[in-house]
């Protein structure tokens, strides 16, 4: 039975099962429709055969071609298989939305390093919310994940990003059904907090900084939601390798030997990638989940930007959405952060700055001048050119599982959030012994800081003794820790009882989001803070043995970082016991960790045995009444110098440059505190190209772009005492202008 030719695809793999058969050669793709192959091949028996495809071919996610050739060898017999992919079926509704978020670029400080001095005077990269959305065929559950290029969640912009979905959509979107997530990057603008620690670096609560963020969320998840799509789920892993160390590793030798031994490494290596397509193959997006802190961008920057993976998503990004600008283009790449609490991409580790010894020691700490010269290094000659590094390597390893994920995500959404008072869990470490968590305080070696950033005067990581000099200063200005919140820490020695601290408002929160999401075999653990390595495998294992146990086996369980609200760090009980930075951040005690998993391992129990709906919604989190308390400079007017008007050139760019050169100009410009800019998302600045052919010009950069700059500044604003704004603009000449 002759038939037409066949094409070979790009890519092929499949299982399949065969019998002889006396009759034409055929496929059967589903269990109703029969498909006539293209070509028919005898068998040394001279028997036709017919091939009955299994289901697997749907879970290895063969891309969607026109035409799918499937081949079978043996020693006798050649087989040839097509599928007509509109044969498979989708399994969920997608949707995938980016919005900006950026905020406002100067005198605002930036969030991550508490470095009061690290104020906002500029762009890099344009920070943007990325929002997925997944439901149900039959739209009766949906799951909507969110990755903003932001410090971290706080609990004041979470309220207000669903108290507007509520407005908009009534309760399809809710608190239990929204992750949201920051990246974690230290150079975007801060103040969106409403608990007191936070004010003293960010200069309080900075509306439009919060406005920002909240609207770009919602509006992320809107384009999500009027873009929704039938599609598929498929999932990938693999290590990404010279992206990270422990900047903690002396803690981390404090868990047992035992369990070390399990693990190749102190930090987790492996990505986690979650690939998104239309039913006819369309490309929708990715998440991509792995452990590195977005500090390639040190405390000396104060460009907004979002460090190494913004730099990664931009790359992806770019990639797909050939011909756009960035920020612009269907295709949606997040790099969402995961367990990094002790994961620095500072690669070459710490050293003196000023005698360049290492200073990898259990204090970090240096001979000649203590702690504040201990700074860990990127690859790169400078940050600049490590975020690059760092952006790029994870980008390539992305790449690579996008394109090998054959994995199918299968399955019905759930998800399950609680509100906990987590200054008061009881936790059952075992039939005879019961703990509690603490109210929260911060230890003294919270103020050092870490080798990626460090801290001010003579704090060292690693104390488990206080100083008594800076115990009568807090004494004295903000009072004395309690006997009972000392006992309940130790050993940490307390600088900050910040769970006693109520005035203006309380300092930290006391109300925390606990929450699972399950995607079919996908469970996505949303955890309030930067769990460390070894915390983040303690708490995986305990979901999956949870959800193992009670009848859902198999699952691919992935830690999201810093969602729904912010509570610092989570170390483990022995990491605890040394006090480096990490632990002295870790806010309710020693036994943060065990009350975390065991308050996860009842959302897994109840997603598993579909029990959400009995779960206690547990105690809402406060609205606090702030206003707009800010300690930033008042706004004025914007001037002009003499003679001159806004947009007026003061140096001009030359008429010719070499590749690679860098060339800048400065013009008169205005505060962009003041500017619409920061409400409508227009750009500072675009870098046009004239086409000589077209007597044209167009636009070939914008201020998301980073290209081959060796000095990637894209705005800088500067002022003098009249109140005058010079914004300067540099870029690096690439072949593109040769």
């Amino acid at each position: 039975m002759p038939g037409p030719p066949f094409t070979t695809p790009n890519a092929l793999t499949a299982s399949a099962h065969f019998d002889h058969i006396d009759s034409p050669l055929e496929t059967q793709a589903d269990s109703t429709s029969w498909i006539p192959l293209s070509m028919g091949l005898m068998s040394p028996l001279g028997m036709l055969s017919r091939f009955h495809a299994c289901n697997l071919f749907k879970k290895v996610g063969l891309p969607l071609l026109s035409l799918i050739l499937l081949a079978h060898v043996s020693t006798n017999l050649l087989f040839f298989l097509i599928i007509d992919p509109s044969e498979v079926t989708a399994n969920y509704l997608l949707g995938v939305g980016r919005a900006d978020c950026t905020g406002p670029v100067a005198e605002v400080p930036l969030m991550g390093y508490a470095n009061p001095e690290q104020v906002g005077s500029g762009l890099l990269m344009r920070l943007y919310s990325r929002a997925f959305i997944v439901a149900d065929l039959d739209d009766s559950r949906r799951v909507v994940f969110v990755s903003a290029d932001i410090g971290m969640v706080s609990q004041r912009l979470r309220l207000e990003v669903l108290k507007k979905l509520k407005s908009k959509y009534g309760e399809l979107y809710r608190q239990d059904n929204v992750i949201l997530s920051g990246t974690h990057t230290h150079s975007g603008p801060g103040g969106y907090f409403q608990y007191t620690l936070f004010w003293i670096t960010s200069k309080g609560l900075i509306r439009p900084s919060l406005n920002a963020i909240v609207n770009g969320i919602v509006k992320s998840i809107d384009i999500a939601h009027q873009n929704m799509k039938r599609g598929r789920l498929f999932i990938n892993r693999g290590t990404v390798e010279n992206s990270q160390i422990n900047r903690s590793p002396f803690s981390y030798l404090e868990n047992p030997a035992s369990e070390r031994s399990r693990y190749s490494s102190n930090t987790d290596k492996e990505m986690v990638m979650l690939k998104m397509v239309d039913e006819n193959g369309q490309e929708l997006g990715l998440i991509s989940w792995f452990a590195v802190h977005p500090v390639s961008m040190n405390n000396t920057n104060h460009l907004v930007n979002s460090d190494n993976v913004g730099y990664a998503s931009y790359l992806f990004e770019q990639e797909k959405n050939k011909g756009m600008l960035p920020g612009e283009g269907s295709f949606v790449a997040a790099f969402a952060s995961s367990n990094l609490g002790d994961v620095s991409p500072n690669t070459k580790g710490p050293f003196c700055i000023n005698t360049g010894e290492s200073c990898n020691n259990p204090h970090s700490t240096c001979p000649v001048g203590g702690a504040k010269m201990c700074m860990a290094m990127g690859p790169g000659n400078d940050m600049f050119d490590s975020t690059r590094i760092i952006g790029q390597n994870i980008y390539l390893k992305a790449r690579d599982l996008y394109e090998k994920a054959y994995q199918e995500v299968t399955g019905p959404l759930s998800s399950a959030h609680q509100w906990v008072n987590m200054s008061d869990v009881s936790v059952e470490l075992n039939a005879t012994h019961t703990v509690n968590t603490c109210k929260p305080a911060l230890g003294h070696s919270f103020a050092a800081g870490t080798i990626d950033g460090v801290g001010a005067f003579n704090f060292t990581q690693g104390s488990v003794e206080g100083n008594p000099f800076w115990d009568e200063i807090r004494d004295q200005l903000l009072g004395e820790p309690s006997n009972e919140t000392k006992a309940c820490h130790k050993p940490k020695p307390i600088l900050f009882s910040t769970g006693e601290m109520t005035r203006p408002h309380p300092w930290h929160p006391d109300i925390v989001d606990v929450q699972i999401a399950a995607i079919g075999s996908l469970a996505i653990i949303a955890v309030p803070g930067e769990f460390t390595t070894m915390s983040g495998r303690r708490l995986r294992e305990a979901v999956k043995r949870e959800f193992d146990s009670h009848g859902t086996p198999r699952m691919d369980v992935v830690i999201a970082g810093l969602c729904n609200v912010y509570t610092h760090y989570i170390t483990t009980y022995e990491e605890y016991q040394v006090q480096r930075y990490e632990a002295a951040s870790t806010i309710y005690g020693p036994h943060t960790l065990s009350a975390y998993i065991q308050l996860y391992r009842g959302l897994a129990r109840a997603i598993a045995t579909n029990t959400v709906q009995d779960l206690p919604r547990g105690p809402e989190p406060p609205v606090f009444n702030i206003g707009n308390m800010t300690l930033l400079p008042p706004l004025t007017a914007d001037r002009m110098p003499v003679n001159k008007t806004f947009g007026d050139v003061l140096q001009e760019v030359r008429q010719q440059y070499r590749a690679r050169e860098v060339a800048e100009v400065t013009f008169v410009g205005a505060n962009p505190r003041n500017s619409a800019e920061n409400a409508t998302e227009h750009n500072f600045l675009t870098v046009e190209r004239y086409t000589s052919t077209s007597d044209s010009w167009h636009v070939v950069w914008n201020d998301a772009s980073w290209d081959t700059r060796a000095t990637p500044e894209v705005s800088t604003w500067n002022t003098n005492t009249k109140g005058i704004f010079c914004q300067t603009i540099r870029f690096q000449v690439t072949p593109l202008f040769e």
